[in-house]
């Protein structure tokens, strides 16, 4: 008969309260010797009572990872979140204002703006709707006409940001649950973990008081506001990849119909087999008219960076002697002999340049055609590639979401997954790039030598 053990502890914050039910069955938990729950707790809320059975206490901030770590599914826990307790909307003083605009100007959200009645002067007011009670209005009024700060401080530490060291964090989303500006901590769809938006921060270090892993932590605004860019990009490209596979929106296709139009006009000016062109300003005039408004120009870099490479592969017939030879060297079976012509390359050619390396009659050419970024420059870039292409398969482990994707295409089985984790086999990788190009993250590349 199982010796089970429900209680329900609650990790009490001054912002927001999580109420943590747990259940913990003793008879599986017996079996367990390692005990990896006891070393997964970041709070070490979980410990062996006087009975020498796993317990869970007051610490407990409901992040889950010893249910997670448990090999025996001995942990059953739940975790409830009352809603949050936000700041009162900033009051204004009437009297005070003078109608500068400086707080219409500071307000990210747009929630507030000069308005007169006729039977009173003009003065600012708040939209008690939109306003996410950040602060900043109070912040920059320069009458002290704004009134704020009931749960957070006024003073803010000047010329710094708070960012979350994405690397350090467990997931747990605590910082979520007492964050008490509205916008001001996001989770990504791709990382599945928090970013903070620097814009909506009020500074209050709620969230680094509580984060369990102290992966929070203060940074220069400029690095905070490029972190922040790079991970809204990657949102962006996600989104716009997660769109191209269902139903295109207007202007995911629009943007690849310029990017085509550049490639193509380019392409056609040159004859030779390699050229190297920067084609920056014919892609920001292209983008500029019908970028979205959450997509700055800059932000073009990254989604260059995440665009698929044209490859062509054509096979000269007067240097074809219809030996055999690339077809007995091609990994994924796509060239077969063909009458009239010598050879024939089908659809499923995967670009390794394992023909073009092995025919001594030089009647296959390998062409690729991309975009890159170098120095804060986009280059268009034609290359023929002279023999199989060699380099390493890398990948960011923060970035990848072990979706397996890159595994089920890889054409010469050289991927595979374990314990949610890239392994390549370097022997069996033909260095095709199939993965990278798959990739709906862009977190893994081909380092080509």
């Amino acid at each position: 008969m199982s010796t089970t053990n429900n209680n329900v502890k609650k990790y009490r914050k001054p912002i927001r309260d999580v109420e943590v039910d747990y259940n913990i069955d003793h008879s599986k938990c017996e079996a367990c010797e390692q005990k990896p729950c006891l070393l997964s707790c970041p709070v070490n809320a979980i410990h062996n009572n006087d009975n020498d059975q796993i317990e869970i206490d007051d610490k407990c901030v409901g992040c889950v990872l010893c249910r997670n770590a448990c090999p025996y599914d001995a942990i059953q826990m739940e975790t409830t979140l009352s809603e949050p307790i936000r700041e009162n909307v900033p009051n204004i003083n009437k009297k005070l204002c003078r109608q500068c605009g400086a707080c219409v100007q500071a307000c990210k959200t747009g929630s507030i703006q000069l308005i007169s009645s006729g039977n009173e002067e003009a003065h600012s007011e708040i939209n008690d709707d939109t306003c996410v009670r950040c602060g900043y209005c109070a912040r920059v009024c320069p009458t002290e006409a704004i009134k704020y700060g009931e749960i957070l401080p006024r003073s803010v530490v000047g010329g710094k940001a708070i960012v979350v060291d994405q690397k350090n964090c467990i997931g747990c989303m605590t910082c979520t649950r007492v964050c008490p500006s509205r916008g001001a901590i996001n989770v990504g769809e791709v990382s599945k973990l928090p970013f903070i938006n620097p814009s909506y921060c009020a500074r209050c270090e709620e969230c680094m008081n509580v984060c369990p892993s102290a992966a929070i932590k203060y940074s220069s605004r400029k690095r905070a506001f490029k972190n922040f860019s790079k991970i809204k990009t990657m949102e962006i490209v996600s989104e716009l990849m997660e769109k191209e596979a269902g139903k295109l929106s207007t202007e995911t296709v629009r943007i690849n119909n310029i990017l085509e139009s550049i490639a193509t006009d380019v392409g056609l000016k040159h004859t030779e087999p390699w050229f190297k062109e920067d084609v920056t300003e014919l892609i920001k005039d292209g983008i500029k008219e019908i970028i979205s408004s959450k997509l700055e120009i800059e932000d073009m870099e990254e989604i260059i960076d995440a665009t698929t490479p044209k490859r062509y592969i054509n096979v000269v017939d007067d240097n074809c002697i219809g030996c055999g030879e690339c077809i007995n060297d091609c990994p994924v079976d796509c060239i077969e002999l063909e009458i009239p012509s010598p050879i024939h390359i089908d659809d499923t050619c995967v670009f390794c340049g394992k023909c073009v390396d092995i025919c001594q009659f030089k009647a296959i050419k390998l062409v690729e055609e991309y975009f890159k970024v170098e120095n804060n420059k986009i280059f268009f870039i034609r290359d023929l590639l002279r023999g199989a292409r060699e380099g390493e398969i890398v990948y960011d482990v923060d970035a990848c979401m072990a979706c397996g994707v890159c595994v089920k295409k890889c054409p010469t089985n050289a991927l595979r997954l374990e314990k949610d984790e890239i392994v390549v086999d370097q022997d069996k990788c033909v260095h095709c790039a199939e993965c990278e190009i798959i990739c709906p993250v862009n977190a893994i590349k081909l380092k080509a030598d």
